[in-house]
């Protein structure tokens, strides 16, 4: 328990503090939706991300914006992105999803914004302790904090493929249960319209013979 109530001081102590949203929204055809985040002071690294789970091509627009409408990303018809920016002023950012290319399919979005908000800081020294042990405990830490963080990006990369692949599959069952109706339908009415074809010849022969 001591262990690890200290490896997670560590852990807070060097990785910096950061606020972070992660939301699920559908955007119906021909819609534009905005969603918005204040950073605080200049310099701080903000992180986006999203993935479109499905709905059409797996395609949005996307477009995040700054203070005094200073366009920072964009892109068309993306299935998803990753991506860190330095906030260089402090004021609203803005990070838009355009579904207005598609014609009748909504989208269905995840996507996350986190704002780092403090800068990292040193570990605590105490006397008598090697600055080389520091050290590395630091580089230990930092690497566990990478991992994780690539951990989780494959958390999300996977989940997306799952998604869409779940769509998919549902997709192609709707279409092939829709086909099968179809090859019914039209197996009931040739056997109808044969039915009508050999009661028509067998009425037109007996109208002869009499």
């Amino acid at each position: 328990m001591r262990i690890n109530s200290l490896v997670t001081g560590l852990l807070a102590t060097l990785i910096p503090s950061v606020s972070a949203t992660a939301l699920t929204y559908k955007l119906e055809a021909h819609e534009k939706a905005c969603f918005y985040t204040e950073v605080p002071q200049a310099d701080v690294k903000v992180a986006f991300y999203f993935a479109v789970q499905s709905g059409g091509s797996f395609d949005i627009d996307y477009a995040v914006t700054g203070p005094l409408e200073k366009v920072i990303l964009d892109g068309t018809k993306e299935r998803q992105g990753d991506f860190v920016f330095t906030a260089q002023s402090i004021g609203e950012y803005s990070f838009c999803f355009s579904n207005e290319m598609s014609t009748f399919a909504e989208k269905v979005v995840d996507f996350e914004i986190a704002v780092e908000n403090e800068a990292k800081t040193e570990l605590p020294s105490r006397q008598g302790a090697n600055p080389e042990q520091a050290t590395a405990v630091e580089e230990s830490l930092t690497k566990v904090s990478h991992l994780f963080s690539t951990i989780s990006r494959n958390q999300k990369y996977f989940r997306t493929r799952e998604n869409r692949n779940f769509h998919t599959v549902r997709s192609t069952e709707r279409r092939i249960f829709n086909f099968s109706v179809i090859e019914s339908l039209m197996m009931v009415s040739m056997a109808g319209l044969q039915v009508f074809i050999v009661r028509f010849f067998f009425q037109g022969a007996r109208k002869g013979y009499v």
